[in-house]
């Protein structure tokens, strides 16, 4: 039989309750998660929850919702023992009307604070708010009107919340802690946040090219802290802090300013950083196609420091410290480029390393991979996704140098992939897709005792020559950056689809300074006499198996290969695009072969 709940988390589906529900249970804790939307929210949760290793047998998930009076709770239903509260609900998001902000951040939080106080053996309610709002006096303000129009709704609507809750507690005699997080980056070890606005966009703009000047100044400072870490000090709150009110600052001191967290992120993703710093109240006057900055965020870009001495006492007494911040950092953004700042779930982990010279976008088993994949042009490592899920071993993949997500490389292909393959403890079988299979022959040759078999999927030397938009390299760059999914799909699958999430990342890659421009040139090389021919010739004198597969819409012009030859029905240049479990199969079954 479940033990009943004595802690109640309010917002659980959300990024801090999430993480703070997952904490708890770790802990021991009986734990009551708040889910608004039906049971599909209470599956989502408990699903993440296994997903992150976290059991959930002493969870109990109810229903509830804090715009309601009673958060249109049942009386007690099975919350009569809780004693600890914790709002982590809350509407984050720029450009609010004041009503929709207020509903959930002001009287959603009210409401939490009233059905608080009916508790009859409440130790404690534990308030999220912010480290910007944190500074607002209890006091509510002689003008909401003035308030919302400098603040904005998000901010305003926060900082008139945080004040009424703290006011109401003081009144009914409510023992409150409010913590006051700063910006929050993803997991400590593996960057995960899913969350993708305020800081998580500024470097967005920064991968893309799109971040010519920053805003503020050089002191400008926007603390950080890990989300592993909120959770964990969210957690000790209750048994460490005593009295009627508390009120903490959490947030790592160690932050770089504003300028040199951009400088750090850029070096650890091969960019360019920017020089310029733009007074905010220029950028405030700017438009803001110009700018890309939502201006609500430009209150949170200032000089100002914070007390963290009560937060630094709690997080002493339960022996906890900050993770390393900066490596922190790193992660977070190797996790928002992997997601594509939310836009996909990869189906392996991946982040920047040094491969060689080359600062290289890598996804899955570094160590021990029974397949190692190569992408195609103008594609990315995105293009095995569908076939990785169906695979029988653990894969690695790359973004090819100077491509996709890698830095531009003066390393050849061959030798990278050399480098690629150095940590490997396994003797994987090779796959290489079109431009991809040149460097896979190439290794193949010059380490036959580290591969145990090369499948060249579309393999360009032994087909025709592709149309002529795609040979001439001064155009290519221009039309690859202006691609859409659907005018890609049209030249790679051979049909406007635009379904294939592999398209939209190539897309979002090739505008990318510089991305298209590598990429034509790829192209350019591939259509060499002399290089094609020397790669029919390492085809066939390669001491390693290997299988070729080819779609029926682009079949082989030299079919005189002694190699076995898997023909894709339906498929054209990109199977593993458009028949991956076909490509997957055929993949499968080499290794089983090629491994007797």
């Amino acid at each position: 039989m479940i033990e009943e709940p004595d802690t109640l988390v309010v917002g659980a589906t959300g990024l801090l309750g999430r993480w703070l529900v997952a904490e708890l249970l770790a802990q021991g804790r009986s734990v009551a998660a708040t889910v608004r939307g039906g049971p599909a929210r209470g599956h989502e949760l408990r699903t993440w929850l296994r997903e992150h290793d976290v059991g959930d047998q002493a969870l109990t998930v109810v229903s509830a919702d804090i715009t309601q009076p009673g958060l249109g709770l049942l009386p007690e239903g099975r919350l009569g023992s809780v004693r600890d509260v914790f709002n982590t609900a809350g509407l984050y998001r720029f450009g609010l009307g004041r009503d929709e902000a207020r509903r959930v951040n002001v009287d959603g939080a009210m409401n939490v604070a009233r059905w608080a106080a009916t508790r009859q053996h409440l130790r404690r309610l534990i308030q999220i708010s912010g480290y910007r709002v944190g500074r607002a006096d209890i006091s509510r303000p002689a003008s909401e009107n003035r308030l919302y129009r400098r603040f904005g709704a998000y901010e305003a609507s926060k900082r008139e919340g945080d004040a009424t809750v703290r006011a109401f507690a003081a009144a009914e005699g409510i023992p409150l802690t409010v913590v006051n997080p700063a910006v929050v980056i993803g997991h400590s070890i593996t960057g995960e946040a899913e969350q993708y606005i305020g800081l998580a966009e500024m470097v967005e703009n920064l991968w893309t090219g799109r971040l010519p000047a920053l805003a503020g100044t050089r002191r400008t400072f926007v603390p950080v802290v890990t989300v592993d870490h909120l959770a964990r000090f969210l957690a000790a709150v209750p048994e460490h802090d005593s009295g009627p009110y508390s009120a903490h600052y959490l947030l790592d001191d160690a932050t770089p300013e504003l300028p040199e967290l951009i400088a750090l992120l850029a070096r650890h993703l091969g960019l360019r950083a920017p020089r310029m710093v733009a007074p905010t109240g220029l950028v405030r006057r700017l438009p803001r196609a110009l700018t890309r900055t939502e201006p609500e965020t430009l209150t949170f870009l200032s000089e100002d420091r914070y007390d963290t001495s009560s937060a630094d006492a709690l997080a002493d007494a339960a022996g906890l410290s900050h993770p390393p911040v900066k490596e922190a950092l790193r992660r977070w953004a190797d996790r928002l480029v992997a997601e594509r700042f939310g836009r996909v779930r990869p189906a392996l982990k991946g982040g920047f390393h040094r491969v060689g010279q080359t600062r290289t976008y890598v996804a899955g088993d570094r160590l021990s991979a029974g397949y190692v994949l190569l992408h195609g042009l103008p594609l990315t490592a995105e293009a095995w996704q569908g076939v990785l899920p169906e695979l029988n071993d653990t894969a690695l993949v790359a973004d090819l140098p100077g491509l996709g997500r890698s830095a531009r490389s003066a390393d050849d292909p061959a030798d990278w992939l050399a480098e690629l393959f150095a940590p490997l403890r396994t003797r994987p079988v090779l796959i290489g897709h079109s431009a991809g299979t040149a460097p896979a022959l190439r290794y193949a040759h010059a380490h036959p005792e580290r591969v145990a078999g090369l499948v060249l999927v579309s393999p360009y030397f032994l087909q025709r020559r592709p149309r002529w938009h795609l040979r001439t390299p001064p155009l290519t760059g221009p039309l690859l950056r202006t691609a859409s999914p659907r005018r890609l799909g049209k030249v790679v699958v051979g049909s406007p689809k635009t379904d294939v999430p592999a398209l939209d990342d190539a897309v979002a890659q090739l505008r990318r300074p510089g991305v298209a421009r590598r990429t034509a040139r790829w192209l350019g090389r591939a259509q060499s006499q002399s290089e094609r021919a020397e790669l029919r010739t390492l085809t066939a004198t390669c001491p390693v198996p290997v299988h070729l597969v080819t779609g029926e819409f682009d079949p082989l012009i030299d079919d005189t290969l002694d190699a076995p030859v898997t023909v894709v029905p339906g498929a054209g240049h990109h199977p593993q695009l458009t028949h991956p479990s076909h490509v997957a199969a055929v993949v499968k079954d080499c290794l089983t072969s090629m491994r007797a």
